[in-house]
This record gives C-alpha cells, structure tokens and sequence, in this order.
C-alpha cells in the first residue's frame, strides 16, 4: 500500500523546514495540515481497505473553491462550485475592466497597484497592503517560485488575463506588473501577448558626446572632483602607510629575493573602502559582506554621479542607460572562508557581475559591460561608452573604473620585477624615477549625446572630442610597452576628432615612473603631439599619479577627471617628485614641456583642448580628447535679479532614515556654507527636482541664507527650530485637501490666497466654473 500523506502540523518530516508563511499558504491551496490525531485516524482508515494507492490529506473545499477552476484530480469532488468560480473570476474580471473604463490613465495605474498590493499582501500574509513598498523587488519582499504561481493566479482570475508563469520575474516589482497589467487589459487584442517596446535608435549624425557629471574617491580623502582638484592644485602628497584592517601579512624585509618579500611601505589607499550602507541599496548584510568593496564603491559612485549631473537615480529606472566599468582585481573571495559566505561568494567578487550588478540595482537597461584591460581599463570603458552613445545602443551612459586591492599580491609581483617604488609614489618622467607606486581609487563620468544634453537641461563639463583604443601586439616582451603602438593610438584618437597635434594644449600622461615606461611614452608623445608646434606653445605635460600614486584600472578616469577640473579652471597642475626632467628622453625632439611648475592654461584661438594616455599591462592601449565645450548664449529676455533676501522659499530635504535627513542637513548647510555662489531659489529648484525623494523627509520655510543655515544646522543637530515646517515620514496613499472654517474666522484669507498665488486662483477658478456661474 502507497500513502501519499498531506502535510502534517508536527513540526517534523516533510513540514519540519517550512516557516508559518509556509504553512499559511498551504492552508489558503485548500490543504490545511493534518493533526497527529487526524493523521492516525486517516491511516486506520487505509488499512480497513484493500486499495494499493490512497491520499490522506485534508481538503479546505471553501478555499477549493475560492480558486476557480479546480485542479484535474479534483473536480470530482467540487466540480459544481468550480465551474461557479470559473464563473465568478469572469465576472470580476469583466467588472473591473468597466470600473477602469471611465478613468484616467493615471486613476487606472493607482486602481491596479491598489490590486497587486492587495494580493501581494493576501499571498504574503501581510496584515494591510500598506506595508508593501511598489518599487521593492518581489526577491526581496519574500517572493519564491510557489507564491509566485499564487500571485499569478490570483491577479489572472481577477483581470481576466492569461499571465505566464514569469510574471513575477518578468516584472520584479509591484509597480512594473501594475504597468504590464494596464497595458494587457487596454491593449488592442485583449489578452495577446504585448510585444517589448523597442525604441528606434537615432541617425548617426554630427552629435558629439559630453560628459554631464562626475564622481570619484581617492587617495587623501578625496570624496568628489572639487576635492581631487584642490589636492592636485595645491600639491599634496597622498601616498602614505598600508592599511592595516585588511590582514595583510607581509614579511619584515624588503629583499625582493625573500619570498613574500615588498619593497615598499607606502602607496595610495582608499582607508574607508569597507565602510557600506547596505540597506540604502537593497543588499542585505551578508550580501554585503561578500560583494567585492569594488562593485560597493561602484554602486555608492554611480549613485554621486547622477545626483550631480541633476539626475533622480530613482526616475532612471527601465531607461536605456548603460554602464560601462573598468575591473582589473577579482580576488576578495580568496578572503571569506565559512559557509556564511556561501552563496553569495561567485558574484560578489566576478568581474563580470559588477556591471551587471550596477545595473540591476538602479533598474538600467542599456548595455553592461565589465572591461578589464589592466591599467587601462577606465579608458576603454569610457571609449566603448562613447561608441555606444553615437550608436544609440544607449540613450545615457556610465563609465569608469574601480580599483581595491583586496591582497598585497600586486606589491609582491613588483618587488620581485624590481619594478616598484620604494617610498610608494610615481617620479613620472623624472631623473628620480625608481618603479610604480600602487594606489585604489574609483571614478565615474555621466555621458551624453550633446543634443540629450541641452534638451534635458543639463550642465555640459566637457566634449569627449574623439578617443582611439589598440593593441601592442608582438612587441618586445608580453608586459613591455611599444612606443609605435602608442603613437598610432595618439594619432588615431587624432583623427577621430577631426583635430591636428597642435590643437591640444596639455596631455594627462600615464606617466608611472618606471624606468622604462616613462621614456617610452615620452618619446612617443615628442614624435606625435611634439611636432609641428609653435615654439611659444608647447604641449604641456602632467600626471595626477604622482599625486596619489598609480590608482590602475581607475587611474584613466582620474585623469579626465582631473583635466576636466583644469579646463574649468583654467590651471594646470605641476607634477610633483621631479627633480629634474629624465635624462632617458631627448626633450629636444619635439615641443614637450614637464609641468614642473602650476602654469595657466594657454589661451589660444580655440577651446581648451586635453589629452589623456592609459597604457595596461595587457599591452591594450588608450587615447582620449578633451574639449572645453563653448558655453551657450543667454537667451534674449528680460533680466531677472538674483536675491536670495525677500522670497520665502520651501527646501525639501530628504532620507533613508531620520540619522540619513539629519546628514543630509548637516551636508546640505556645510556647502552653502563653503560655497555662497548658488541662488537658493536654484538650490531649492533642485533639491525638489533632481533629488530621489525618500520617505524620511523634512521641509524647511527660508527667505534668506542666514536663515536657511540656521533652520539646517538645527534640524542637524536634533533641535526643533520654526523654520523647519515639517518633519516625519511619508507614505504611500492618496492625497487630500482640508480647508477647515467658514471663513468668518479669518475674513479675506481666500482673497488673499487668490491674489497671492496664482496656482490656487486657477484651481478656484476651474471649481467655480464646475458650478456653471
């Protein structure tokens, strides 16, 4: 004899790993746990009879039949009902496409989601459809591939519509099956399958790519371009010491011949790289924990980036953005030992997952490409982003690079080559230089089509011109550079902006102060950007590594970033640690000059113009033009004052947390402090516009600077203040206006209002003319 035994509410056997949401949606099939005593009783029953195969099991015919159409082996039992739920699913469907019918498109959306809420939370055992958030991803409010099939029944019985088994993975979060659910029931064919929507690609024209944001962080601190730009223009230094939270266990010798042995101390480290907020990003703790510091240093710079090109991060998602990331280290999994670990430890540290990972989590659906070239990988990132762009593969693209060395490994490998500094800094194309010094770093660039640009309203830093990538091929040693490949890198990114040698002012070198690199790439750049130049114009010739040292797959975009400061400023940097220009490079061959000294942009006829060298140790080679973009006319019109002094203005600050607002103030006040340039109706502007808005949110009620400062600082601090007019946190649900009294309390206040704000004189206007005089 063959039982086949429903579940038991004993907590063992088939039911002994289940968890009570489990359990709840077992009951709600129809098929409620058996008590011990139920169970015993069902298999004395068994026994009296003579049938090989039997089903013990307890049957809910109420919840049977409160799903439709009962399943094959079932029908006997409840083949009335079902055909009366059958019946009952068509007419619910049919009833909420007529109470559709007469809305807005809008109205439509909001009655949906309110639907999908509702069945979300019935299949979750949530006690109130509030509590599920639209924009969280199905994984993450709990959703396996069981309550995934319930989800879909549930919302095909009461819409009418035929849903894959995918919909849930289709469409991971609540507010996008709300949009793949209007658009089935107002689709022409009622229940055909809607094909994806792809959107023409735009004609190749004369459109060029401009970078419209940036974001990084660095050696000595840095946080963001404006920080990176006071430490190369005052000079500083920001080599120093080994971290010593990463439990590197390096010899005490510095005989390149010990095994393990590191001639070095020093190089350029990001101290902070553990430092995370999960949470802020939809990761859980352990999560986080395996994902490689570099994918999380992506994640937090992708987030800079858009928020300072003016972009909500959050409005983004489902766009054809693309995200292109340089990724030359995939060893923190070396580190993690234990079976917390597990399952987390193939993507955390892949290379191939950290655009992806980028990706899934801002929503973005252009291409994800991880480029690991070695040193040069940022400037490829940047040169594919840019091809993709013009191609129209993307409507918005990222590129950078991220570099953390989760090992001393590459320390190791260079003291054995007799390649690596000994003091840890970059002597570029100095007499000095002795070997690299290894540093971390990770920026990224926000690029655009120019047209994009204008239209969308953003602030253009500079042109991607034209840029060139090539190989070395069988040069002379696997890892050694080749001066006529770096040449034809130069020359093609040349052509490609359309521009002569003597059109670009100043060149970012790799420049890492090897003995043998640096006078390759000199005389490479003399034979190139050193010819036919007039003798009062030399190029000018620089390296923020010797700044900050060799930051590898992130140095590239360190130094657009840099030259793109520069222009901006009209100031290039000196290079520091040279003690006198390297007797291995005859510097009379062409018009190069070392910038041993901060030197003023040469003004010339056209714009400011830079260009930027990556050379990897892959022998893959890179080459990018800069370009000042000249800055659009005002349009012609009437002159508006800039006062901060007499509007009372609202600023809307917001947070994951209220500790998260409470920053957000305190980092708001500190750079209006810093910087008293912007008008604080524009700052206002953009807090309300370009700003995720998060449900901890605070709005402060300012006619001045003063004031603003003081109302932020207090909200900092904790302190209720009576500029600060609102403060808590928001949820979902709909909105409504309460105007309290008769008006006899406060005679004129609607005449006031009506003089005061033209908003609310065209909204009592259109009530008054619903009355019809």
């Amino acid at each position: 004899m063959s039982l086949a035994w429903g579940p038991w509410s004993q907590d063992s056997g088939m039911t002994g790993t289940l968890s009570d949401a489990d359990l709840q949606r077992i009951a709600r099939s129809g098929m409620p746990p058996l008590s011990g005593e139920e169970g015993v009783s069902l298999f004395d029953a068994a026994l009296a009879t003579a049938e090989p195969a039997l089903l013990p099991v307890r049957l809910d015919l109420a919840a049977l039949r409160a799903h439709g159409e009962p399943q094959p082996l079932l029908r006997g039992l409840i083949r009335t009902a079902g055909r009366r739920a059958a019946a009952s699913g068509t007419a619910a469907a049919s009833g909420l496409a007529q109470r559709l019918t007469g809305l807005s498109e809008a109205e439509r959306r909001a009655v949906l989601l309110d639907l999908v809420r509702e069945r979300i939370a019935a299949v979750l055992g949530h006690a109130r459809p509030e509590t599920v958030d639209p924009a969280k991803a199905f994984q993450d409010l709990g959703f396996d591939s069981l309550t995934a099939i319930e989800l879909r029944n549930g919302l095909g019985k009461v819409t009418g519509l035929r849903l894959p088994a995918t919909a849930v993975f289709d469409y991971p979060t609540a507010d996008a099956l709300t949009g793949h659910l209007l658009a089935g029931l107002f689709s022409a064919e009622a229940g055909a399958e809607l094909p994806l929507p792809v959107p023409a690609l735009p004609p190749l024209a004369d459109d060029p790519v401009v970078i419209v944001g940036m974001s990084c962080r660095y050696p000595g601190g840095v946080t963001s371009p404006e920080e990176l730009w006071r430490l190369v223009s005052d000079g500083v230094d920001a080599v120093s010491g080994f971290p010593a939270d990463r439990g590197w266990e390096i010899e005490d010798t510095y005989d390149p011949d010990r095994e393990g042995a590191v001639a070095t101390r020093s190089g350029g480290f990001l101290y902070d790289a553990g430092e995370f907020d999960p949470e802020f990003f939809g990761m859980s703790p352990r999560e986080a924990l395996t994902t490689d510091a570099q994918q999380r240093l992506l994640l937090e710079t992708t987030w800079e980036a858009l928020e300072r090109a003016g972009m909500d991060p959050a409005a983004l998602r489902g766009s054809r953005t693309g995200v292109f990331a340089g990724v030359m280290y995939h060893d923190y999994s070396q580190l993690l030992a234990g079976r917390e670990f597990e399952g987390y430890q193939g993507s955390g540290s892949a290379g191939s997952v950290a655009s992806g990972r980028v990706s899934y989590t801002f929503g973005f659906e252009g291409p994800a490409v991880t480029v690991d070239t070695a040193c040069s990988s940022s400037l490829v990132a940047l040169h594919l982003a840019a091809q993709s762009l013009r191609s129209g593969e993307c409507s918005l693209a990222l590129a950078g690079g991220v570099t953390v060395m989760a090992t001393p490994l590459t320390f190791v490998e260079f003291s054995r080559q007799g390649g690596l500094s000994e003091d840890g800094r970059c002597k570029a194309f100095a007499d000095a230089a002795d070997g690299v010094g290894w540093a971390e770093g990770a920026g990224i660039l926000v690029l655009e089509r120019l047209s994009d640009a204008r239209r969308n309203g953003h602030r253009v830093l500079a042109t991607v011109r034209g840029s060139a990538v090539n190989q070395d091929g069988a040069s002379n040693g696997l890892t050694a550079p080749n001066g006529p490949s770096q040449q034809r890198v130069i020359r093609q990114a040349l052509a490609s902006a359309g521009l002569s040698a003597a059109d670009v002012d100043a060149v970012e070198a790799h420049g890492t102060g090897t003995t043998l690199g640096d006078p390759i790439e000199a005389q490479a750049l003399l034979a190139t950007y050193g010819q036919d130049r007039a003798e009062d114009r030399p190029l000018l010739l620089g390296t923020v590594k010797s700044n900050i040292g060799h930051a590898q797959a992130a140095a590239g975009v360190a130094g657009v970033i840099k030259m793109v400061m520069a222009m901006h400023h009209g100031v290039l940097p000196r290079t520091l640690h040279v003690d006198a220009p390297s007797s291995h490079v005859d510097w009379s061959a062409g018009g190069v000059e070392l910038l041993t000294e901060q030197t003023a942009w040469p003004e010339g006829d056209g714009p400011r113009r830079a260009g930027v060298s990556s050379f990897g140790i892959s022998g893959t080679n890179a080459h990018v033009i800069l370009e000042q973009l000249e800055p659009e006319p005002e349009p012609a019109g009437e002159q508006v004052e800039e006062t901060d002094d007499e509007e009372l203005v609202p600023f809307v600050v917001s947070g994951r947390s209220p500790a998260a607002l409470r920053a957000q103030a305190a980092r708001l006040a500190s750079h209006l402090d810093r910087d008293p340039a912007p008008r604080l109706l524009d700052v206002a502007y953009s807090l309300a516009t370009s700003r995720s808005g998060f449900h901890h949110r605070a709005v402060v009620l300012a006619t001045g600077r003063d004031g603003l400062l003081g109302s932020l600082t207090a909200m900092a601090d904790g302190r209720i203040e009576a500029g600060v007019v609102a403060e808590g946190e928001a949820r979902t649900g709909k909105r409504a206006f309460l105007f309290s009294g008769q008006g006899s309390q406060r005679l004129g206040m609607g005449r006031e209002l009506y003089a005061r704000f033209p908003v609310f004189a065209e909204a009592f206007d259109a009530v008054c003319s619903a009355f019809g005089g």
